[in-house]
């Protein structure tokens, strides 16, 4: 397949270029840089964000887009996340409009906002960040424009992500980035609340599946399934890592706007992974 992936040279992104490209797909790779892009990838350096009269000719006419490009995603509460939202939407409807006919993008739990339990495409969504109101108002837009112009629509909602932390901003990453400076305590909350934890190479995979198949579309958690408390993960991590560290449970409070328990309901993912084999 040909394949076009925004935001190619991120964390993420790149990631998922290379495993395409492993894979034998075509990737048309997108973004203001290129340093951490595949080589195998054709690079078309681009700001999405301009006005253009037909994206989907201008990236050589795609099979499928993957709409990863995000400003600020680790703050949550940055003005961008609105201000962008209006080009985000051009961008993406532009492609569908003038010719792509399977569109996914990536979402967040943060559209939710506080839930107990697990999520499912039917729970309803009250975002409590401008991250989390930006992209859940994005996705009832695309899912209606799509419907309207006969194109397939994903959106692959994402979870806690870690793995590779040598940068980022993660509480993994901030952990070893603190072992790094010499710190010998990590200041922590409880630790109590429960998260739906993904390795980002298992992430990558159910994506790359996703996106390549066009049977089980709308919102798909791409997630673990498994609700796991904060401190038993970060407990295993360091202790996994031999990082010589230990943490400082209580020294932030826990924020009363944090879900008890929140995790995807891993029932559609399943399904497309079990097609894939």
């Amino acid at each position: 397949m040909k394949i076009l992936i925004t935001g190619a040279n991120g964390y993420l992104g790149s990631k998922i270029v290379k495993s395409l490209c492993d894979l034998n797909h075509v990737v048309i790779a997108t973004d203001l840089n290129c340093e951490n892009i595949d080589s195998r990838a054709k690079f078309i350096k681009a700001n999405i964000f301009e006005q253009k009269g037909n994206w989907f000719s201008y990236f050589d006419c795609p099979d499928v887009c993957l709409h990863l490009a995000w400003r600020d995603g680790f703050s949550h509460n940055s003005d961008k996340h609105m201000l962008d939202l209006s080009n985000h939407y051009n961008f993406c409807t532009n492609l569908i409009q003038n010719g792509l006919k399977q569109f996914s993008c990536m979402g967040t739990m943060h559209e939710v906002g506080y839930w107990n339990g697990a999520i499912d495409e039917n729970t309803p969504c009250n975002p409590m960040s401008q991250y989390g109101i930006a992209k859940n108002a994005l996705r009832k837009a695309l899912e209606l424009y799509c419907k309207g112009k006969n194109c397939n629509f994903l959106w692959l909602r994402a979870y806690y992500i870690f793995g590779d932390d040598s940068y980022g901003n993660s509480i993994f990453c901030k952990l070893r980035q603190a072992v790094k400076k010499g710190e010998k305590t990590f200041p922590f909350t409880t630790g109590k609340n429960k998260y739906d934890f993904i390795r980002d190479e298992m992430l990558v995979k159910q994506i790359i599946s996703c996106i390549t198949q066009s049977e089980v579309l709308g919102v798909v958690n791409v997630c673990s399934g498994e609700p796991e408390s904060l401190a038993k993960k970060i407990e295993w991590y360091i202790s996994i890592n031999n990082l010589p560290i230990k943490l400082e449970y209580g020294k932030y409070p826990d924020r009363p706007y944090d879900s008890p328990c929140i995790y995807g309901d891993n029932t559609k993912i399943n399904t497309i992974m079990e097609r894939n084999k």
